[in-house]
């Protein structure tokens, strides 16, 4: 799903990029250094565990200055500028009071403006965060602080050691996961922020803190030491702490059901009776969705039986085509069939052999052809009783939907995803997609 983006100013003058999705009370999520909306989105395990709290809170996603789509030309800032930054997009989007969700480095610029605006607070949420950066120390985290000193001259090499620290075993690549910190921040700013941790204590205003707060940590975290959330969860009154398992530091990483089922019985306690949806490690799925266009026509030009043996053509090419990808067919839709791949790779390069497996067949033949449309998205899909629900799935059917008969058509993800695969890639526009309240930018695959 693609997300709009909107600019409000600070009182200093700087441009963040704000993106909104989901309905409910508002959620703003801190996230603090290193952020891109667009990129970050195209996380398959971000998105999904953030469209999973959208579908009850409106989800207000921002990046602070000198990074992302924000203004990057700005002078290095204090942690103060980044809670001003809280403050403007607050005060910009017209959010009175809203839950403040302080990640990682995010973590002190909330825990400022919750201090300094407590009627605009209505609870807290810290993950993988801190009050005293020196609390935050850990073995592995010194080594690659060793290291910032090369961002300037050898950014790749330092941004991997980050990678490497906040998750050992990702769902992407580390390449990838690299790639887009180069392309979200400058080194130069990168290296300013890393060097503020060192003299960073917002205890005191930890302390004036009365909102519900929820405190998350990974126990074997090599980014942030787990003490370090739990002295946060001492010095704010009532704070509840939780530790969670695993070494991949961030809640959407690694084993995600743990925290998105603590997150959300805080924000809305007593409701949390249905099972808590499984973000699977390594969870992710390419959906595939193809539609055998006409289908109602077919049967009434060529009767019953001929059109089913038609069908049964139909099925044969798409399932001999999954077969020789690896895919996994969930089920037949009446018109097409819906599969998953765990490769982008994979499902790509099946589409293509599914289109011209059909173009060949039609060319061959002097009766009716066999037209089919196919989209595809990706995400972390549901899985119950044999079926899979969720986003991704209703994008892929929607974006499927929208094909020309013999076109592939897929959202952004898909195309960032397959960045250096090998796939050519065609711009089809804008599209407003039934169900998804922001447009969705298409591509046609091996289209010129």
């Amino acid at each position: 799903m693609g997300l709009g983006t909107t600019f409000v100013t600070t009182r200093d003058g700087v441009r963040i990029a704000c993106s909104q999705h989901g309905s409910g009370p508002p959620l703003v999520f801190v996230r603090g250094w290193i952020t891109h909306l667009e990129l970050l989105w195209s996380d398959p395990s971000f998105r999904a565990f953030f469209e999973e709290i959208g579908t009850r809170n409106r989800v207000v996603r921002f990046d602070m200055r000198g990074n992302g789509l924000s203004d990057r030309d700005v002078p290095l800032p204090d942690v103060a500028d980044l809670a001003t930054d809280v403050e403007a997009v607050m005060d910009g989007l017209g959010v009175e009071t809203a839950t403040l969700w302080g990640s990682s480095y995010g973590g002190p610029p909330a825990i400022l403006y919750a201090a300094d605006h407590p009627e605009r607070v209505d609870r807290l949420i810290f993950d993988g965060t801190f009050a005293v950066g020196r609390d935050t120390v850990t073995p592995e985290q010194h080594g690659v602080g060793r290291m910032i000193p090369a961002l300037a001259s050898a950014p790749e090499a330092v941004f991997a050691g980050m990678s490497y620290l906040t998750d050992p075993e990702p769902t992407m690549r580390h390449e990838q996961r690299v790639d887009r910190m180069v392309r979200s921040v400058e080194p130069v700013f990168a290296a300013h922020l890393y060097s503020l941790l060192a003299g960073i204590d917002v205890s005191e205003h930890a302390r004036s803190i009365l909102a519900p707060t929820l405190v998350m940590n990974r126990r074997a975290s090599k980014a942030v030491n787990a003490d370090a959330g739990r002295r946060l969860a001492a010095l704010i009154p009532g704070a509840r702490y939780v530790s969670l398992e695993g070494s991949a530091h961030n809640p959407w990483e690694g084993e995600a059901e743990a925290p998105l089922r603590e997150v959300r019985e805080f924000l809305h306690p007593g409701e949390e009776s249905r099972p808590t949806p499984r973000v699977a490690r390594g969870g992710l799925a390419v959906v595939l969705f193809t539609d055998l266009v006409g289908s109602t026509d077919i049967t009434a030009t060529l009767g019953d039986a001929a059109a089913q043996d038609l069908l049964r053509f139909h099925n044969s090419v798409i399932r001999s085509a999954l077969d020789g990808y690896g895919g996994r067919e969930i089920k037949h839709t009446g018109d097409g069939i819906m599969a998953t791949f765990g490769s982008v790779a994979a499902a790509l390069a099946c589409a293509i052999e599914i289109r011209d497996g059909f173009a060949s067949h039609n060319a061959s033949v002097s009766g009716p052809p066999v037209l089919v449309r196919i989209g595809l998205s990706a995400g972390e899909p549901i899985s119950e009783d044999g079926d899979m629900f969720g986003s991704s799935v209703q994008m892929a059917s929607r974006v499927c939907s929208q094909a020309e008969p013999g076109q592939i058509l897929v959202p952004n993800v898909v195309r960032e995803l397959a960045a250096g695969k090998g796939f050519s890639f065609a711009d089809r526009g804008v599209r407003e997609l039934r169900g998804f309240p922001q447009p969705v930018h298409l591509y046609d695959v091996g289209a010129g």
